[in-house]
């Protein structure tokens, strides 16, 4: 979350608010089917104090694509499984990288800015600037002998 406090009763794509018949008719799955999938831990619906299963739309998306998965491609649910927890580090690992990018992208305005104000604290007076020319002398420093 991004800090600011959420309304209690805003609903998200995460709020639980699905019974178990009405996700498996949003799904076009059998009840069972969503009891079987939780216990393989495919998908895993949040639960009231009675332990009744609450599906968010989130997790009815997510059964709709472990059956396509199941259905269409023909993979069997321990490859869905693995294919939803890789999906799942993904998503994780590019919010990490969005996170680091911008941490990186303020350090580096803070340095600039920083760098700025080392530069703009310069006494100008100290070193008088000259234009120095080429000049065409050669100078040869040679030690004495013996020392």
């Amino acid at each position: 979350m991004d800090g600011r406090r959420r309304n209690p009763y805003e609903l998200t794509d995460e709020s639980p608010v699905y019974v178990i018949s009405v996700a498996a008719q949003l799904s076009g799955l059998h009840p069972q089917t969503l009891r079987q999938y939780d216990r393989l831990g495919l998908v895993s619906p949040d639960r009231t104090a009675g332990r009744g299963r609450r599906y968010s739309a989130r997790d009815i998306e997510l059964l709709r694509q472990v059956q396509a998965l199941s259905q269409d491609e023909g993979i069997n649910l321990a490859g869905i499984k693995r294919i939803i927890e890789l999906e799942n580090q993904v998503a994780a690992l590019q919010s990490r990288i969005a996170e680091l990018a911008a941490a990186v992208d303020g350090a580096a305005a803070a340095m600039r800015q920083r760098e700025a104000q080392v530069h703009a604290s310069y006494r100008r007076d100290l070193v008088p600037y000259q234009d120095v020319q080429q000049a065409s002398a050669l100078v040869v420093w040679r030690p004495k002998r013996g020392e």
